[in-house]
C-alpha cells in the first residue's frame, strides 16, 4: 500500500508547528535554590526537587528541602506566565516560590532567576533539564 505524500507532508507540518509552539520553559526541571542575606553566609541547596511547567501555563512543584534546620515541602500546583523574556510570574498558594522572578539566564537546558523576599534577602532559583 502506497502512502499519500501530501498527507505525509501535512502531518509533518502540523507536528512541526506543535513542537515549535511549545515554550522553552515547558517540561520537567530539577531545582537548585540559593538565598543570600547581607552580612550573612549564602545558603545553597542542590537538587531540592522538580518543577514541571506545562505549555498551557500551569504546573506542579515537588520540592522538599531544609533551611537552617527547618524542613519545608512544597507539593502544590501553580500557574506561570512568561513576561517579555525578562520575567517569570509564578502564582501558587502558600509557596515561597510564588512571586515574580527576574530571568538572569535563559537557555534550553538551564534557567536562572533572581528575586527577593520583599526585604533584603536575595533568592536565586536554578532550573536544569
Amino acid at each position: 500500500m502506497r502512502s499519500n505524500p501530501i498527507k505525509l507532508l501535512s502531518l509533518l507540518v502540523v507536528a512541526f508547528i506543535f513542537v515549535s509552539c511549545s515554550h522553552r520553559l515547558s517540561g520537567k526541571w530539577n531545582v537548585n535554590y540559593e538565598t543570600t542575606s547581607p552580612g550573612a553566609q549564602t545558603v545553597s541547596l542542590t537538587n531540592i526537587g522538580t518543577m514541571n511547567f506545562n505549555s498551557n501555563g500551569t504546573g506542579e512543584k515537588q520540592l522538599n528541602y531544609s533551611v537552617m534546620g527547618i524542613q519545608k515541602q512544597d507539593n502544590s500546583p501553580f500557574t506561570w506566565k512568561w513576561e517579555d523574556g525578562k520575567y517569570v510570574e509564578i502564582k501558587s498558594d502558600n509557596s515561597e516560590f510564588a512571586k515574580t522572578w527576574i530571568v538572569i539566564e535563559n537557555k534550553r537546558n538551564l534557567q536562572r532567576w533572581k528575586s527577593t523576599d520583599g526585604g533584603s534577602n536575595v533568592q536565586i532559583i536554578e532550573l536544569r533539564k
